[in-house]
């Protein structure tokens, strides 16, 4: 296995080595200076996200690998697997003698990602912590695939989407309490610097988990506390977990929400990956916070 390995790692390098001369030097938000081919035609994409943001670009013909739960769309699931993001398999990416990875902060180990640049491996790395930043990568990917103006017309179309829930939410006055449990066991939420948080406060509700922890723990009496008035359940688990935690909630009906049957469970691929679908998990965000709004909408 090591010599092949090692043959593998020869191939790569020498590829590496001719295509020095056909590439630009960019900086990519970790603030490193990269060398990139100016059309890099096999990509590894490091997170699901990743994996998401080329899709909607059209660029998936440059997809040669991706992680393990790349599932949307579900032609991502047929591309070579390289691990999960936060357990890298370095041996099948290089393996797939990629001309670029594109990798993420928060999840990619460091250990893998400066044994793919010792072997001359390009691999532009993003941080996207919040909805513009999303679309600042988007843009980035666009950029580095050749598809400029694909990403454009895509942030484009995610800022009008935003700015369409902005208008519609403006017209209540009231911003209900919300507690989006993401952990089942223990029973976990969100604080101020997620995603999610963004997307309820868009949305036009007041998260109750607010605060510098970024994924709080609570007790089931510490929830019965804040008087949560929508009560909103998803997991990374998808066995049946969603359905025995909306039917322990369902026993407390002192909770409002569970008393106004404003007890959701939703998709967390929709809540926590910088992706374009965030936007959807925004506009669904929506739809349960203030259904009498959608309704009314045209």
């Amino acid at each position: 296995m090591r010599s092949v390995l090692h043959t593998i790692i020869g191939v790569v390098v020498a590829l590496t080595a001719l295509q020095a001369a056909t590439a630009a030097t960019v900086i990519d938000q970790m603030g490193r200076s990269i060398n990139v081919p100016y059309d890099p035609r096999r990509v590894v994409a490091l997170a699901p996200s990743i994996t998401e943001i080329v899709f909607a670009l059209g660029c998936e013909d440059r997809l040669v690998g991706a992680t393990r739960f790349s599932n949307f769309p579900p032609a991502a699931k047929r591309l070579p697997q390289v691990g999960s993001y936060v357990h890298l398999d370095l041996e099948r990416i290089v393996a797939l003698a990629p001309d670029l990875c594109i990798a993420v902060k928060d999840g990619n180990p460091k250990a893998v990602i400066q044994r793919l640049e010792a072997l001359q491996i390009p691999v532009y790395a993003v941080n996207p912590v919040n909805l513009r930043a999303v679309g600042d990568t988007i843009l980035e990917v666009g950029q580095l695939l050749n598809a400029r103006q694909p990403a454009e017309r895509l942030v484009a179309e995610m800022n009008a989407r935003i700015e369409a829930v902005k208008a519609r939410v403006a017209g209540s006055d009231r911003r209900p309490r919300v507690f989006f449990q993401i952990g089942i066991s223990p029973i976990v939420s969100v604080g101020s610097q997620t995603f999610i948080h963004e997307l309820i406060i868009i949305a036009g509700g007041t998260n109750v988990a607010t605060g510098p922890v970024v994924y709080p723990r609570f007790s089931r009496e510490e929830t019965f506390a804040l008087a949560p008035e929508i009560l909103i359940i998803t997991s990374m688990d998808r066995d049946e977990s969603f359905l025995k935690a909306k039917a322990e909630w369902q026993q407390w009906p002192e909770i409002p929400a569970v008393r106004d049957q404003r007890l959701h469970l939703v998709d967390s691929d929709l809540f926590d990956r910088a992706s374009p679908r965030l936007v959807d998990g925004l506009e669904l965000l929506a739809e349960l916070i203030h259904p009498q709004l959608a309704q009314a909408a045209p």
